[in-house]
């Protein structure tokens, strides 16, 4: 049994923190105490302190006598945050999803010794691991991820909820996307090139640009053509273009009767109730990997892994939670139990190409009713 710490109570770091409490020992930090109380009392068994992941001195002290840290601190806050985790000679585990490059942070890494597995999510995450483990086995023309969380019950305009804050969703409409067409990296405006895609279970969904493919341009440079795309209920997308254009997402502050406000402070607060995903609310979670290229017998193959996973009400946990969090929890198991010992920063891909991590991660997940479900034919 490993001594854990988790750093944020959100949706997904309590989800992993329960998952994980099964067979280890769990510290479950915030520095919200009112959250951690409620969490505790879903599971009496667990750890709760309350932490300032800011406080860089007082969470370097913190974390020293534990054998793992998982990072689930918002974006915003992830990459110093990680960078001190790394600088305390802890190992980590990461799905703060944070807009620097993580592999900055390799040569810090390496040098303390760290192994730091980074982006650890569904996508990126489960999806940089299939690409990592299938990048050993084929010689790779093309990779595409259609990813997104969903509510089960549409409500008009946005038909949207998500088990995070809003300025977090805001981000996926706000960064420029980029994607691999032709062995060129683009660069497009999010929210753009629109198409409407089939899948089973959940009907016609539409599918624009959103910056996911993160990492695999730096790691993946030989595979001409990659990109990921996000998922969201027909309509989605017009309404919130209406309001970027609009200005509601803007950062500069306007003045409103003698006080200074960002648009983007007022969207989020309005967007809030809007959004957010009830404790108890059914949504699920829809994603499509995939890929193309030469397979062992030099014949051009298409691969394709399709996920279809909703809330559980066993666990009472949401969809977007499980796929996420459980993700970085096989993970943070491939560290403890040395099926992963490399030393640096990684992104999924570059453990996903060791085939005993791939199946660890695919096993893990289906004991936890999380299925991939694969696909193949000749092209």
């Amino acid at each position: 049994m490993s001594n854990i710490i988790v750093l944020g109570a959100g949706m997904v770091g309590s989800a992993m923190a329960i998952d994980l409490e099964k067979s280890h020992e769990v510290t479950l930090t915030d520095l919200n105490q009112t959250v951690l109380d409620t969490i505790k009392q879903k599971c009496n068994s667990l750890n709760v302190q309350q932490l300032d992941a800011t406080n860089k001195e007082e969470l370097q002290s913190r974390i020293k006598s534990f054998d793992l840290v998982i990072c689930a601190v918002p974006g915003f806050l992830g990459y110093e945050t990680l960078k001190s985790i790394i600088e305390a000679g802890m190992n980590v585990v990461d799905i703060s999803f944070f807009p620097e490059n993580a592999l900055e942070l390799d040569t810090l890494a390496k040098e303390k010794q760290v192994t730091a597995i980074v982006d650890c999510g569904v996508a990126p995450g489960m999806d940089n691991i299939i690409l990592g483990y299938y990048n050993e086995k084929m010689k790779l023309t093309d990779f595409e991820c259609l990813v997104g969380g969903l509510p089960k019950v549409k409500k008009w305009p946005f038909s949207y909820k998500a088990p995070f804050s809003p300025v977090d969703v805001i981000e996926e409409y706000t960064r420029p996307a980029r994607y691999v067409e032709q062995g060129h990296e683009i660069v497009r405006e999010p929210l753009t090139d629109c198409e409407y895609v089939a899948f089973d279970k959940v009907g016609t969904l539409e599918s624009f640009n959103s910056d996911g493919l993160r990492s695999i341009i730096y790691t993946m440079p030989h595979i001409p053509n990659m990109k990921e795309k996000t998922l969201r209920y027909p309509g989605h997308v017009e309404y919130v273009r209406a309001l970027k254009e609009s200005g509601f997402f803007s950062t500069d502050k306007i003045a409103i009767d003698g006080h200074d406000i960002s648009p983007l402070d007022f969207t989020s607060k309005v967007l809030f109730s809007e959004w957010k995903l009830g404790e108890h609310e059914e949504e699920l979670t829809v994603m499509r990997i995939t890929l193309k290229g030469e397979n062992e017998n030099g014949q051009l193959e298409e691969v394709v892994y399709n996920l279809y996973d909703e809330y559980c009400h066993e666990t009472q946990t949401a969809s977007m939670s499980r796929t996420t969090g459980y993700t970085a929890t096989a993970a943070a198991n491939l560290v403890l139990d040395g099926l992963f010992e490399e030393k640096g920063v990684f992104p999924p891909e570059l453990v996903g190409k060791h085939e005993v991590c791939f199946k660890f991660v695919l096993k893990y997940l289906e004991d936890r009713n999380i299925h991939y479900k694969k696909s193949s034919r000749l092209i």
